[in-house]
């Protein structure tokens, strides 16, 4: 990616108005969008605007009663709603997948491809931020590592075929085919990523170091899967939302949520809109393909510590988007 301007971390806290939103968005009649979480917050507000562009949006999220909600809600809330001059709505979809379950990944991905031949833009948007203390998937992992990194790497290991497939497709815009890794403020602190003798990410106990620590994962594999699939007309990018009022805080004290809305009073649709900037904006072309965005749409930077940690130690880093790529590698490939 191209050299970025330093956001300051007032700026970061506090973003400039967007620039990219839904009055901006062209027609998206003909593509495909996956969606994880969407059934609320962030995601159900990007699922909406994507629909009223007239988009083919797959709704992903854990229950078919999570979906089926989330779907007639958005119907409800946009029947009046004008889509925009010459858009038409879209269609709205469901995808059954429990990124805390590594053995449902591949039925969700199978019964895609039995409706789809092409997927334009896929989102990981969803997650989950400082569960309760020792929370695991269903095959064991810590809940925030599984949900947030290993679950979206499984799926876009998956989708890979027709995301490229459909970068190659004649009419297929080039830079229009993306992965966006959603992950957090992570210049705020020091982001790391501690390992066990074995290579298994180490639980932390603090309040939000794990999360954070999971979020650090999430940007490495946009790093990955930008040297993995930049060649095949893929552009892959990690995203800091914003900080906003959402379900993910459901978990903290009382107190510092109410904090959370007084500091940071914007909704989700705010954190929709930088999700949108990253999978639709024109100004995001080859050029960014592996860097870093923040909110409300802007081009960014990595901290210095994870960059670091993607370069080898014979490249001055430590090795360690390299040690925890292994990882997921072993805790995937029997659901490959």
């Amino acid at each position: 990616m191209a050299p970025q301007p330093k956001i300051s971390a007032l700026s970061a806290a506090f973003p400039p108005a967007p620039t990219f939103t839904d009055a901006n968005l062209p027609s998206q009649k003909g593509k495909v969008i996956i969606i994880t979480g969407a059934a609320s917050g962030v995601g159900f507000e990007l699922a909406k605007m994507l629909y009223l562009a007239g988009g083919t949006v797959y709704i992903a999220a854990r229950s078919a009663s999570r979906c089926e909600g989330a779907i007639s809600r958005i119907r409800e809330q946009t029947e009046h709603a004008e889509s925009g001059k010459g858009k038409g709505k879209g269609k709205l979809e469901s995808i059954v997948v429990d990124l805390a379950d590594l053995a449902t990944v591949k039925l969700a991905v199978e019964s895609f491809l039995a409706k789809e031949q092409r997927l334009d833009v896929l989102v990981h948007n969803a997650a989950v931020m400082t569960p309760p203390a020792g929370s695991k998937d269903k095959l064991g992992h810590d809940l925030e590592i599984g949900t947030n990194c290993l679950a979206p790497y499984l799926l876009t290991l998956l989708l890979e075929p027709i995301l490229t497939q459909t970068a190659k497709m004649a009419a297929t815009p080039e830079g229009s085919v993306r992965i966006v890794w959603v992950t957090s403020l992570l210049h705020a602190g020091s982001p790391y990523m501690k390992f066990e003798d074995d290579g298994t990410p180490a639980v932390l106990a603090k309040l939000m170091d794990n999360y954070m620590q999971s979020k650090v994962g999430t940007a490495w594999l946009g790093d990955k899967f930008a040297k993995r699939l930049g060649d095949q007309g893929i552009l892959s990018v990690s995203l800091h939302p914003g900080l906003m009022r959402t379900e993910l805080q459901r978990h903290w004290p009382w107190i510092v949520r109410l904090i959370m809305r007084i500091l940071f009073n914007k909704g989700p649709v705010y954190g929709a809109y930088s999700e949108l900037y990253a999978g639709f904006s024109p100004e995001i072309t080859k050029k960014e393909n592996g860097g870093h965005l923040m909110a409300w749409g802007r081009k960014a930077h990595l901290p210095k510590e994870v960059e670091v940690g993607l370069k080898s130690e014979a490249e001055g880093g430590t090795g360690a988007a390299e040690m925890f790529f292994d990882y997921c590698d072993k805790e995937t490939k029997k659901f490959l």
